[in-house]
């Protein structure tokens, strides 16, 4: 007879939940000629539910860390922004060792990544000194994981992940006394899903109204990025994006190569009418119409018209990242068209893996490794899970038969709380959240006027995680600071 496996309430009793650990260490920086003082803590705090029969319940524990700056009077006056990126499944890593943290890695001014071992410097750029700073690893992610006896797939969906880091936020700001403090959200790409969806229910279910939320590489609004039959919205608009990719690989005429901007003003007004129409009649478009609108593409995409013709005049994202240097056997990046990387198949369906995720992965995980022994004194056995592979197992029960839409969840937060204030951050070069399709989002809220003034976008000349390109991470320092200012008055 086959040994009978341990239940998880079996496995529970064996195993206690995990205590709580961590570990405070003190730094300072040089900030334009100033000493910056601040105290970094990394650690755990273990998430409870009330239970009927068993009453307080440990179900997972998260992975923090948290800086403050040292010196200051009233930490209550303060603002605290909470970071955590996307995937889903992905950890905290991305922004905070490539854009908010006193330390980010140090690559090339472009983004490029120099040869390993790779190294940390001081960010001169860091959000530390308006801003205290809590880096969030939703479970399963980072050192984050669901204790013994209980399940992580419960919280790989939708609703518990976003229940998990609102309470973990709950939880972090009652210890550490700083519900009277300015609040704010920072996400990148599933994050800003995750931003969308808390502004709801931090209001909602603990009283805690956001002063703003900074969207990275925005999604809200799933419909805009499916690439299924009868769903033309996304060949819309990523065309933008596409248009702006074969522009820095100088793929179009020479006349449309001369400015970006005036080039992808447009696209845009083509997108938004003589393709969205085209489209829209499917089989029924005529035929000379149809050639005509796959001249137009061919001319905006650095694609041959017999190629677009091929495709019905929808070009699916990862084809186009294969498509566009298929010529000169180089694919190009999806969450960053500027990075390019060779395939062992130049006649794939698509690329092999997104070169612009493998330029950044290595020097990211190895710095911070080090970062977490070396100068925040943790030690954790487990392995620091950068980006677990969720994303095709995501829970999105509650979305059956629809796209995902958080927009309307953060309508309803500004609803509520009609100070809130939003600010996003595009990069054109970003394939995986085009910037076309996060202005149709916005433009698509709802928002009576006097809020959708509480809502600023910002452009970058860089891709999905724009701060990598120096240039654009100086941008984006002042674009940030100046949105923090202006949701603290």
């Amino acid at each position: 007879m086959p040994e009978e496996k341990d239940t998880p309430k079996e496995d529970a009793e064996k195993k206690p939940a995990p205590e709580e650990t961590s570990t405070t260490t003190q730094h300072s920086m040089q900030i334009n000629g100033k000493e910056l003082k601040y105290s970094v803590t990394a650690g755990t705090i273990v998430l409870k539910e009330e239970d009927e029969e068993e009453g307080s319940k440990a179900k997972a524990s998260i992975f923090y860390v948290a800086y403050s700056l040292d010196g200051v009077k009233d930490s209550s006056k303060r603002p605290i922004t909470f970071s955590f990126n996307g995937g889903p499944g992905s950890s905290s890593i991305w922004m905070h060792m490539g854009m908010l943290g006193p330390k980010r890695v140090l690559m090339d001014d472009d983004g490029m990544p120099y040869p390993p071992p790779n190294q940390l410097v001081e960010n001169e750029y860091t959000m530390l000194d308006k801003t205290d700073l809590v880096f969030i690893d939703p479970v399963s992610t980072g050192y984050s994981r669901a204790v013994p006896g209980e399940k992580a797939e419960q919280f790989h969906g939708v609703k518990k992940d976003i229940e998990s880091v609102g309470d973990f936020i709950h939880q972090f700001t009652t210890r550490n006394k700083r519900w009277a403090s300015p609040k704010f959200l920072i996400g990148e790409s599933y994050g800003t899903t995750r931003s969308a969806g808390l502004s709801s229910y931090l209001q909602e279910t603990h009283g805690m109204y956001l002063n703003g939320i900074m969207l990275i590489s925005s999604i809200l609004n799933f419909s805009t990025a499916r690439f299924d039959p009868g769903n033309d919205l996304p060949f819309i608009l990523f065309l933008p994006t596409y248009t702006a990719s074969a522009w820095y690989h100088q793929k179009l005429e020479p006349e449309l190569q001369k400015d970006l901007k005036k080039t992808l003003a447009e696209v845009e007004k083509f997108a938004a009418s003589e393709y969205t129409l085209a489209l829209m009649q499917g089989s029924a478009l005529p035929e000379k119409q149809r050639n005509a609108i796959a001249k137009k593409l061919a001319r905006y995409t650095g694609l041959t018209e017999e190629y677009i013709l091929s495709t019905d005049l929808r070009i699916n994202i990862l084809r186009f990242v294969k498509q566009l240097r298929r010529d000169e056997a180089i694919a190009i990046g999806r969450l960053d068209s500027r990075y390019t990387g060779l395939d062992r198949d130049s006649a794939g369906e698509t690329f092999e893996r997104d070169p612009s995720y493998s330029a950044i992965l290595g020097p990211y995980g190895a710095t911070f490794n080090h970062y977490v022994r070396e100068e925040l004194e943790y030690e954790n056995e487990l392995p620091y899970a950068i980006l677990a592979p969720l994303y095709m197992k995501w829970d999105y029960d509650d979305y059956k038969n629809h796209y995902l839409n958080v927009g309307e969840t953060l309508r309803t937060a500004f609803a509520m709380n009609s100070f809130l204030k939003v600010f996003v951050a595009n990069g054109y070069y970003d394939i995986a959240t085009p910037y076309f399709a996060t202005e149709y989002t916005f433009t698509h809220l709802g928002l009576p006027p006097e809020q959708e003034k509480n809502v600023s976008m910002s452009y970058y000349e860089a891709g999905h995680m724009m701060y990598l390109h120096l240039p654009s991470l100086v941008k984006l320092k002042k674009d940030l600071d100046s949105f923090i200012d202006s949701a603290v008055k």
